[in-house]
């Protein structure tokens, strides 16, 4: 593989795809203790904006955990409705061989019903996976933001150092600023890859819901399955 190809896949967020790792550069707190309050107002805003940054990627985490036991019994419900289909198909055959009428009426509307059962189910196991999908490129942008947030407050931290003349040791103030704007960066592809996951969830999501609504007229009553994006946040 030439370098070219290689740096594109990477570029494109292929094969070199990865999670971002931990700060290289910080600038301890000790060193602008000292520095009165009203001259950190800066270092405090970025310090708050880390923090929720932090809180979003815990939530981001604990979605990821929630739409798994979603899928899980997604795929159960999937697997009966399945079973069902094949007893109705069985009924059927059956109530064709008996010549009664009502019977064989009474299987083939089953029988339709158990299919359109069967459509919705699997459609639903199939937009909580893409759902996942999409939680998952969301869980890399609030890791990514987790990151650049705290790069701010490095950042803010070192100016406010700079700018009172303080010089610790092995400390290049230099090396602050660019690493706030390649966590920045990343930041933005991140959340542009989240949106196009987001827009194949909201595409899968529609579908899942015709096939439900089909599925439940035939069945003659609603169902009341959990809609992740239909809930508030789910879709954020």
């Amino acid at each position: 593989m030439s370098l070219v190809f290689a740096t594109t896949i990477a570029a494109c967020g292929g094969a070199k795809d990865e999670p971002p790792a931990p700060l290289s550069k910080h600038f301890d707190d000790m060193y602008i203790a000292a520095i009165p309050l009203d001259q950190k107002q800066q270092v405090v805003q970025t310090q708050n904006d880390w923090s929720v940054a932090k809180m979003e990627n815990a939530k981001a985490d604990a979605d990821i955990n929630s739409v798994n036991t979603m899928i899980e019994v997604a795929r159960n419900d999937s697997k009966s409705a399945h079973l069902s289909l094949d007893s109705a198909n069985t009924q059927k055959k059956d109530a064709d061989k008996s010549g009664d009428t009502n019977r064989i009426n009474q299987a083939t509307k089953d029988q339709r019903t158990a299919d359109e059962l069967v459509k919705a189910a699997e459609a639903r196991v199939k937009y909580l996976e893409q759902y996942r999908e999409y939680l998952k490129r969301q869980q890399r942008w609030a890791q990514e933001n987790m990151y650049a947030k705290e790069a701010a407050y490095e950042l803010a931290k070192a100016q406010l150092g700079q700018k009172a003349n303080i010089a610790p040791k092995g400390i290049s103030y230099g090396d602050f600023q660019p690493q706030s704007e390649e966590r920045a960066k990343r930041v933005g592809g991140a959340k542009d890859r989240a949106e196009s996951e987001k827009k194949k969830a909201d595409e899968s999501r529609e579908s899942w819901k015709k096939l439900q609504r089909d599925a439940d007229a035939a069945n003659g009553r609603p169902s009341n399955y959990p809609d992740p994006m239909g809930m508030p946040g789910g879709g954020a």
